[in-house]
């Protein structure tokens, strides 16, 4: 090669870096995360990792409960998806086992075999109701869909056999007027029917965070909750977007004739930063209550 071609072939190399390192820059610049180098992303080890995964509620592997209609082999299979809003109806579903037949022996988690959670996607009208099941292993429940749209049902249940709670999930169709719900802003306090729940907490994700709920009637603390399912409170948290599905309890036991209140406290583990509506269900005078609450998680 002759000195001149190789000045020349230098020159475009140059050149040619040159316009890479620039693409390079604007790239970072539009897409940080994307140029980042993810090594001092790695904050825990594996063993901590699985830790904090099976604190969240879902597998070392990663997979969040309620995302999948099958897990571990089993799965959701609901007798029908199309429903008309407005009519009362039977929800109608079977766990079909790792042998396709369906699941007629279980683990009872907090005095029931399964726990059936219905809420609409924009996370409005939810429901924590508990179906019977036949000889066949066919689940089912008297149900009336208010509204129209897309709805999730998630089943929360243990098989028999089985060392672990599984939360599977699946989307029906609801025909009939929809009106979109926007998701509450973040309160303090819930208001309804004469109670007033607070809460109190500042949870972080991938962290056992305490949430304190505190409930009032009247203006007076509740101090005579009664149990239900074998506690004072129930806490499901499912994540805007996608709707992941966490299911709390608090640690104290309530056995029948005990009296709780006015504060449930619950350890909580959030997998993720993001938005987070919270349920809580509690008894008192005889009935079933749910506040409700939209929770920033911070990373």
């Amino acid at each position: 090669m002759s000195r001149a071609a190789a000045l020349r072939l230098g020159a475009f190399a140059g050149a040619l870096a040159l316009a890479f390192g620039a693409a390079f820059a604007i790239g970072s610049a539009v897409d940080p995360v994307a140029a980042a180098d993810p090594a001092p992303a790695q904050a825990h080890s594996n063993e901590e990792m699985g830790g904090m995964a099976e604190e969240a509620g879902h597998d070392a592997g990663g997979q969040l409960p309620g995302l999948a209609v099958s897990d571990a082999g089993y799965t959701l299979s609901p007798a029908t998806t199309s429903f008309r809003s407005g009519a009362k109806t039977q929800l109608r579903f079977t766990i079909q086992g790792p042998d396709g037949k369906p699941v007629t022996t279980y683990t009872k988690t907090h005095e029931k075999d399964l726990h059936l959670i219905v809420v609409r996607r924009d996370l409005s009208g939810f429901h924590h109701v508990h179906p019977t099941m036949d000889a066949t292993g066919a689940w089912s429940i008297p149900f009336t869909f208010t509204t129209g749209g897309t709805w999730r049902l998630y089943a929360d249940f243990q098989p028999a056999g089985l060392d672990k709670k599984l939360t599977l999930g699946t989307d029906v169709s609801v025909s009939g007027s929809f009106t979109p719900v926007p998701l509450p802003k973040p309160a303090g306090t819930d208001s309804f029917t004469g109670y007033d729940v607070t809460l109190e907490g500042n949870p972080v994700a991938g962290h056992e965070s305490e949430l304190t709920f505190r409930a009032s009637r009247g203006g007076k603390p509740v101090t005579d909750l009664q149990p239900y399912l074998g506690a004072f409170g129930h806490l499901v948290s499912l994540r805007s977007g996608d709707l992941a599905y966490l299911h709390n309890h608090p640690a104290q036991h309530a056995e029948p004739g005990m009296k709780g209140g006015p504060s449930i406290s619950f350890g909580t583990t959030f997998p993720t930063a993001g938005t987070y509506r919270l349920y809580l269900d509690f008894q008192h005078a005889g009935a079933v209550h749910t506040a409700e609450f939209t929770v920033r998680v911070g990373s």
